[in-house]
């Protein structure tokens, strides 16, 4: 255990979705990070895009911060633990500051804000707003006293006299300063998709809008005021455990990663790694056969958008599907799921996948599954232990339809999983679940799977070795 003390750090949050957080956020983040400031951005939540945009504004993995799926004591050495090396830390919120998962705002972002005892600073979408934001920001500023909201940025302004009124409202009714007065640009928005923003990578010219957001960021956000506010930030120390991971890799694990493939939490590759494994990065389009690997991992993303590229690699799906009837573990999640069922359907079009799932894709317009997810295990499998209640994400257009019975591993208690009662499909050692699970909640995930592995490795090699001896 070694006592850590956070730097200087800010939160930004807004009264509801939708309000510009994000593209603020990378526009700071970006800012600081070419003053020589090294950042490390966090999000509020299970989101996999956003941190896409904050990880390349920074320069650094930007990790979550999920109440529900982690817990209070590990959330809090996370965030030490990968702010020990950085000059401040930036937390985007998700959401509205104090919506949380129940009544009394448990797991909101002011919840986080206060464990973290970091400022929060406020961006208001002021359109169609004169006087009443002056009532808004101090509603927020009152409604939870140990919150400590200390800022406002007015985003979304319209002109000067807009931002007169807004501006001269808050110095008569607030004592909270305006760190920013941010005009409307609809050319700086970043482009949406049924599961939120598009992910940075996927289009050539992210990098120039990153760039062109901090341009005009700096021009209307006091970048060194809001920095300031945030060293001012009380003092916090915190007793970490620092856990140190195998040096020896042991095993390789193939990781479906690419344009298509990349939901995956940081952490959760990392655990692999600390456990004793290689990891390998598979692309699900180019590569046609799979790497020398002991395990693979296929994670969320966006299948249904590229779903003709992967249909006609077949080499590579009967290279998976030779791996699993092979007796070697493959543990997939979502959009994995789906491109291991046996067909999917979008568009008035069907595409054949892998076909080791008896079940049929179907893509709707509206979401099938959205939020946290609790379930219990109730079968055996070589990854969860029975009786273990899992804590994870789900959010998927799909649903599924299935050809014939499945074995569900879980028992969903929050949720709608699989078929709406269950979730995680067995089938000799391949696990595939809608649900995204992160190392933080389910603490054994990447030792069973690394040893999962380990296991099936030395009991390869023992049979061959046996045959070796025999036949000599």
């Amino acid at each position: 255990m070694r006592a850590k003390k956070a730097p200087p750090r800010v939160v930004l949050a807004s009264p509801c979705g939708h309000s510009g957080k994000t593209v603020l956020s990378c526009g700071i983040s970006t800012i600081l990070r070419n003053r020589g400031t090294t950042v490390q951005a966090f999000k509020k939540g299970p989101d996999y895009i956003d941190p896409s945009w904050l990880t390349a504004a920074t320069g650094r993995p930007c990790r979550n911060l999920d109440l529900y799926m982690m817990g209070e004591g590990p959330l809090i050495s996370h965030f030490f633990l990968h702010t020990s090396q950085c000059d401040f830390a930036l937390v985007e919120g998700n959401m509205g500051l104090y919506d949380g998962l129940e009544e009394d705002g448990k797991g909101s972002t002011a919840h986080i804000a206060r464990l973290l005892k970091a400022p929060v600073i406020l961006i208001v979408n002021t359109e169609k707003m004169t006087r009443s934001v002056a009532a808004l920001v101090e509603g927020y500023r009152n409604f939870e006293p140990d919150t400590m909201v200390s800022g406002v940025i007015l985003n979304n302004v319209s002109g000067e006299r807009h931002a007169h009124k807004l501006v001269a409202a808050i110095e008569r009714h607030s004592k909270l300063p305006v760190l920013g007065v941010v005009p409307r640009e609809e050319s700086l928005t970043i482009s949406e998709r049924h599961l939120g923003l598009i992910p940075f990578g996927e289009k050539d010219k992210n990098s120039l809008v990153l760039n062109k957001i901090a341009s005009f960021v700096e021009k209307h956000i006091d970048v060194q005021g809001l920095f300031d506010l945030g060293r001012r930030a009380e003092e916090f120390v915190f007793w970490v455990e620092e856990k140190k991971g195998i040096d020896k890799k042991e095993v390789k694990i193939g990781v479906f990663y690419d344009h298509i493939f990349h939901f995956y939490y940081p952490e959760n590759l990392e655990a692999l790694e600390n456990e004793g494994a290689e990891i390998l990065f598979v692309n699900s389009v180019v590569d046609e056969k799979l790497p020398e690997v002991d395990g693979l991992y296929i994670g969320g993303g966006f299948p249904e958008l590229y779903l003709e590229e992967l249909s006609q690699n077949r080499a590579l799906m009967d290279e998976v599907v030779r791996f699993v009837e092979s007796g070697k573990p493959l543990y997939a999640e979502c959009g994995g799921l789906m491109y291991l069922c046996e067909f999917v359907h979008f568009g008035g079009r069907s595409f054949k996948m892998a076909g080791l799932i008896p079940a049929e894709v179907y893509l709707m317009k509206r979401p099938q599954g959205h939020g946290y997810v609790e379930a219990e295990i109730i079968c055996e499998n070589p990854f969860h232990p029975v009786g273990a209640l899992i804590k994870g994400h789900e959010f998927h257009h799909s649903t599924l339809k299935l050809r014939e019975v499945i074995n569900f591993v879980m028992r969903m208690r929050r949720g709608k999983g699989g078929d709406g009662l269950n979730d995680g499909i067995l089938y000799k050692n391949m696990f595939a679940s809608y649900t995204h699970v992160h190392v933080l909640g389910v603490e054994y995930w990447a030792k069973n799977f690394v040893d999962l592995c380990k296991k099936l490795k030395a009991e390869r090699e023992c049979n061959y070795n046996f045959k070796e001896a025999t036949n000599g």
